[in-house]
């Protein structure tokens, strides 16, 4: 069966990109299909929040030859300081009492998505068709087709696996008919950079407050603020000044930073707990925040996604040296 390309990935934002990075250089012919133009402002998936990677996920960008293009903008995480409003208790984790020369990274995801297009980019093996928008998808025996809508003109590229990373309301999940369970948390992060008056010192500090966590990166020599709190307050603290907003935040987080000085542009994102039923079908896989949405508390929701881009490029490079279909459901069970 004569296909277009082994491997049609929808969904161009972090986890998609980190896939194609993943089997770059190989013989494997694979398209990414992103619906947002990867140089806009308005593609979220690479905007300005501050993203934590963990030990293994640096390991795993450094693999994929994309670490050492963001390694300059990433902030170290030496110590990580967990605390409660309104107890005395706290937590402390030192990366040089573990004998880690860290814990983690902060790094933007605009610099992140940024180091994964130059990668795609110079890729031989990978084609990029953006803006572009799949309205149809079917799945077969010997193929899976995608019908997918670029410059006003639909065209329909066959391939032998289909991978959904087109994040959390999927819509290449909802045409294949693969059902959800849904929890909202009734909560909103607000994310936004921030100034304060002493040193970070290349500490994360979460605190658990009455309206829900709240962390704050380092990031060169600012800290990235999750600011988390009840969904029917989001819109008021949105519109809130900037003195007012900061206080707020200050009245929970207290003065271990000194006075917080200054914030950059808030963004909103809703909580909602997504969990796919199904995470493989023959010749369809669902990756990333397509097959499972967390919660941003310990910052496990890229970390993971990225450790499922590493496990399914090693079943798929494995399968294609044993000269393995890449879509049947067999090897995608492996996975």
């Amino acid at each position: 069966m004569h296909t277009d390309f082994d491997i049609v990935i929808a969904g161009g934002g972090m986890t998609g990109a980190s896939l194609a990075c993943a089997l770059s250089g190989t013989s494997m012919r694979v398209c990414v299909i992103e619906a947002v133009p990867f140089s806009s402002d308005n593609q979220q998936s690479f905007d300005d929040r501050g993203i934590t990677l963990s030990p293994s996920s640096q390991r795993i960008l450094d693999t994929l030859s994309v670490w050492k293009s963001i390694a300059g903008d990433a902030s170290p995480i030496q110590m990580i300081h967990v605390s409660d409003q309104h107890h005395f208790g706290f937590v402390r984790m030192s990366a040089a009492d573990l004998g880690l020369p860290a814990l983690g990274y902060v790094v933007t995801a605009r610099s992140l998505g940024k180091a994964l297009l130059v990668r795609m980019a110079g890729c031989g093996n990978i084609t990029l068709s953006s803006p572009a928008r799949v309205e149809e998808v079917g799945l077969h025996d010997e193929f899976a087709e995608v019908c997918v809508v670029q410059d006003n003109a639909r065209k329909r590229l066959k391939c032998r696996l289909l991978v959904a990373a087109d994040g959390t309301h999927s819509q290449v999940r909802n045409m294949a008919g693969i059902r959800t369970e849904t929890r909202d948390y009734g909560q909103t992060a607000i994310v936004a950079n921030i100034t304060h008056q002493l040193p970070h010192k290349d500490t994360a500090f979460e605190r658990f407050t009455v309206t829900g966590p709240l962390a704050l990166l380092p990031l060169r020599q600012q800290s990235v603020l999750v600011f988390t709190v009840a969904g029917r307050e989001a819109d008021c603290f949105m519109k809130m000044a900037d003195a007012d907003f900061l206080k707020n935040v200050e009245t929970r987080f207290g003065r271990r930073l000194g006075r917080l000085q200054t914030i950059g542009k808030r963004r909103s994102y809703p909580l909602t707990l997504i969990e796919a039923a199904e995470q493989v079908r023959h010749r369809l896989v669902l990756l990333g925040n397509a097959a499972h949405t967390l919660h941003p508390n310990a910052a496990q929701g890229f970390n993971l996604g990225l450790r499922d881009v590493a496990g399914l490029a090693e079943i798929i490079l494995q399968g294609n040296r044993d000269c393995r279909d890449p879509g049947e459901l067999e090897l995608l069970n492996a996975y």
